[in-house]
């Protein structure tokens, strides 16, 4: 989409990494970002100068978990099994827009039913793209999953080395961006079991090495203690919540944190709930068994960044009310809450995530070359994270969303 070359004013900014004292003057052209000044800096004749006085800008957010073939209500992920592909693709659009309403203008989907989303991404990609902003969007396709483990309906299920092997090959040819696997049972998959693996430490690390081999990243779903373990002994690029369950509660030791921050592991821990939103009947059941309240999770988060682990943001939003799509703020705020410095806060869904998953040579920065993917919010993040959750203007490559600040 063509649009003038612009400069956008604001009186705070915080640019992927760090606060800016005194804002920025961000300069626009052709969907990337060709300069980025003091806030007083001068407008070249025949740019647009657009200003928000009292507002905070940020790179778009990064939302580093999500799954955008869910309808962001309750019994999601069991219509995602049933619906038709016409009904996918509509709730696909929705998502798109319910995350870039949020400010998010990238999202990680982790979990796609039949391909899904990797063809909406193709298409996206592809020279009869529509010209409608939306996320730029990082693709797992189905999740690498037992045949009866968690979400296989989403045809993801293998079993024994040349199934593994054949699965990780139609990753690759199908040009997937991530590999994901179900490394424990999931809470909205009756029968599995959110303590222990779902497969032994040579499948998984089959799965690694031939990821590797052809240049993917893998990240693992692992809820039980024993996953998350045997995620690091098999030498994968992140995890995915990383509850630590075992039959006694949660278990988080000194030696784990070590563990994770010495390999370097993106550690997803999927925070964040709409306001409004009550977990479904077996969430609950779950966060009561093993006494996982929020403030735990939160306490967990801190210790997590005091021990140096690479923390970045998701929501696993999508598959239901408490999770829906655009919740990714909330799961920022909930960092702060723990106690997690705003800064580092926002970097986990900002200039972390990117690198995380592959774009950070483009987005989560305000930088030259980069990619003019913008937020601007009402107030001030750095000193109260809610003002995350009020967006005034959105750009996606120098596109404004309706309506155009």
């Amino acid at each position: 989409m063509q649009v003038s070359p612009r400069v956008i004013r604001t009186a705070r900014a915080f640019d992927g990494e760090r606060v800016v004292p005194g804002g920025v003057a961000v300069f626009v052209r052709d969907g990337l970002i060709a300069g980025v000044e003091a806030a007083q800096a001068p407008v070249p004749d025949g740019w647009e100068l657009v200003e928000f006085p009292d507002a905070t800008l940020l790179p778009g957010l990064i939302d580093m978990h999500c799954h955008l073939g869910a309808d962001s209500d309750d019994g999601a992920l069991e219509r995602m099994a049933t619906d038709s592909p016409a009904r996918l693709e509509e709730v696909i659009d929705d998502s798109l827009r319910r995350q870039l309403a949020a400010g998010v203008t990238t999202v990680r989907d982790l979990g796609d039913r039949d391909w899904s989303v990797v063809r909406r991404r193709d298409l996206a990609r592809g020279p009869g793209a529509p010209g409608v902003p939306a996320p730029a969007i990082v693709a797992a396709g189905p999740p690498i999953t037992t045949p009866d483990g968690h979400c296989a309906f989403m045809g993801g299920g293998a079993e024994g080395p040349e199934q593994l092997r054949s699965a990780v090959r139609e990753r690759v040819e199908r040009g997937v961006d991530v590999v994901k696997v179900m490394g424990s049972g999931g809470v909205h998959t009756p029968g599995t079991d959110v303590v222990r693996c779902q497969f032994t430490l040579e499948e998984l690390r089959l799965v690694v090495d031939a990821a590797h081999a052809a240049g993917l990243p893998v990240t693992v779903h692992a809820h039980a203690l024993a996953a998350v373990e045997q995620a690091l002994d098999a030498g994968v690029d992140g995890i995915e919540h990383c509850t630590c369950l075992t039959a006694d509660g949660v278990l988080i030791t000194d030696g784990l944190l070590e563990r994770l921050a010495r390999q370097d592991t993106a550690v997803c821990l999927t925070l964040g709930q709409t306001a409004e939103g009550v977990p479904p009947p077996q969430v609950q059941a779950i966060m009561d068994r093993f006494g996982l309240g929020f403030e735990q999770r939160q306490k967990a988060a801190a210790r997590m960044y005091r021990a140096g682990v690479r923390l970045v943001s998701g929501s696993d939003s999508g598959i239901n009310a408490a999770k829906a799509h655009g919740v990714l703020p909330a799961a920022v705020a909930e960092l702060t809450a723990g106690g997690i410095p705003a800064d580092v806060a926002l970097a986990t869904a900002t200039s972390l995530a990117a690198d995380a998953c592959g774009v950070g040579y483009r987005k989560g920065r305000l930088r030259p070359g980069f990619d003019a993917d913008l937020l601007v919010v009402r107030a001030d993040p750095a000193r109260d994270m809610a003002a995350l959750a009020d967006p005034v203007a959105v750009a996606v490559r120098g596109a404004w969303i309706s309506p155009e600040p």
